[in-house]
């Protein structure tokens, strides 16, 4: 029997650096390209100009005393300062908190107090969230909240001018006590139960992932990336901004949140030759009245995550929005986030019925539910990884980082899965948990019926009627318990 467990291709070492001396790397190779368009504000800026924004606003933010190690909140949709603040923090050692915009106050105040958030940045407002509002009615309840800034006013303008004494000296020496392994990124993930918990992620994690999935796309920095998707997740941040930025390929934002037609218009517009997204936005752009009014013959690659890929669907970003070498990643926020990708020449089959093979450098593994032993090719089990984009851990939380990562530094994802004898890799499902039931009982039941005590059976006790026997189960559950 062939066991399922695969290894990544390691012909190109990881990169062991910060994401401060990557961007330095860049700017150097490739600093006339354009860095980011954002086709919403009209704004250009080639990876010079970035990069000398990017040290203003990282003084102005050691000006107000921020440290390596602290955290700073980010509360915007897609703008342009959002890649600005996601590589000042890096560069001076802050760690970035994401907030998802559409957090309602108990969330947004949940996450600024588990993280200990000293600042947060956001936008005014977005769609019907009036953010200064909100912020202002949390702003007792998060004791570690010294100060809010909203993009574009006075305040923030001083503090991405680099106002204070701070010195490129004093920058520079900030960023050579940095190291790869720092933690410099916070993600909430909703996870299995009531509470977030801050998958908290390293230079190293994120830098190499973006990376590789660029590498895996063969971009260069000839590419221009059209990015919908939402940069407080990995896939915008990580898979999106990193991915151009250690290529110098362009950042192309077509709007402050995903609406098809902007996109259609930016791939036209940008003569954009990536374009990311999820099956559902591929969708929305395809399926749009006036879709076959723009040239999208630019397009040459991409990529789709976050969920199977319709035959179909596939069929048309092929032959309509002539995505040949259209690329599925399949990952989570807890490995940075990308474990399995295909490439450019695989066959539709493995585009729409796998997520690819194992990432480079990274180690994926089908393991029994219940042993956690590696089983054979064609069965189902748990999808495990290991390697160097496994999260630090969740943030201020030993007991759940244990529980997903155990003594051999396998992530544990919950996600049920077969390997096929090609090391292609398909989801076929989710391992159920305790906590899996518990939460979806809450708020869908009267708090007190949610269950304390749950057991999976293969069976119910029956009666020869066919009913199922509630009152051996009650003694069975006392007995078992001991209550």
């Amino acid at each position: 029997m062939t066991l399922a467990v695969e290894i990544g291709p390691a012909s190109e070492p990881l990169w062991d650096e910060t994401i401060g001396e990557n961007l330095a790397r860049t700017v150097a190779a490739y600093g006339t390209n354009e860095a980011i368009v954002s086709c919403h504000q009209d704004i250009r800026w080639t990876y010079v100009e970035f990069a000398e924004r990017v040290r203003s606003l990282a003084k102005g933010l050691i000006a107000r005393g921020l440290g390596a190690g602290d955290r700073v909140g980010l509360w915007s949709p897609n703008y342009a300062e959002w890649v600005l603040v996601q590589y000042a923090t890096a560069e001076i050692g802050v760690i970035l908190v994401n907030l998802n915009p559409a957090y309602r106050t108990h969330e947004l105040s949940y996450a600024i107090q588990h993280s200990v958030c000293r600042l947060v940045i956001a936008a005014p407002s977005f769609k019907t969230s009036d953010y200064r509002a909100m912020l202002a009615e949390v702003a007792d309840e998060c004791p570690s909240l010294e100060s809010t800034l909203f993009l574009w006013d006075p305040d923030w303008e001083a503090l991405a001018g680099g106002d204070g004494d701070t010195t490129d000296a004093d920058l520079d020496s900030r960023r050579a006590t940095l190291s790869p392994d720092d933690p410099i990124n916070i993600q909430y993930t909703s996870g299995t139960t009531g509470f977030p918990k801050g998958a908290t992620l390293s230079h190293r994690n994120i830098l190499n992932n973006g990376r590789f999935t660029s590498v895996l796309q063969h971009l260069t920095d000839q590419d221009r990336v059209c990015i919908p998707v939402p940069f407080y997740h990995c896939f915008g941040m990580v898979i999106g901004n990193l991915g151009c930025t250690t290529h110098g390929a362009t950042i192309v934002i077509p709007g402050d949140a995903f609406d098809p037609l902007a996109v259609l218009q930016a791939v036209e517009d940008e003569r954009c030759t990536s374009l990311y997204g999820v099956p559902t936005m591929f969708i929305a752009e395809l399926g749009h009245e006036r879709f076959g009014e723009f040239d999208l013959s630019s397009l040459r690659t991409g990529v789709m995550a976050g969920s199977p890929c319709p035959v179909e669907v596939m069929k048309a970003c092929i032959d309509k929005m002539h995505m040949v070498d259209v690329t599925i990643c399949y990952g989570m926020t807890e490995t940075s986030p990308v474990s399995t990708q295909t490439v450019p020449g695989d066959t539709l089959e493995h585009q729409t019925a796998t997520v690819g093979q194992a990432h480079p450098h990274v180690e994926i593994r089908i393991a029994d539910p219940e042993t956690v032993a590696t089983i054979g090719r064609g069965l189902p089990g748990e999808f495990c990884t290991r390697g160097y984009s496994v999260m630090t851990g969740y943030w201020n939380d030993a007991e759940r980082t244990a529980a997903a990562i155990d003594g051999d530094g396998s992530m544990h994802t919950g996600d049920l899965a077969v390997m096929a004898g090609d090391g292609y890799v398909e989801i076929v499902g989710r391992t159920l948990t305790d906590d899996d039931v518990r939460d979806f009982c809450r708020g869908a039941i009267s708090h007190f019926k949610v269950p304390r005590y749950v057991k999976f059976v293969d069976e119910f006790p029956m009666t020869v009627t066919g009913k199922v026997r509630k009152v051996e189960m009650r003694e069975q559950s006392i007995a078992e318990l001991d209550l």
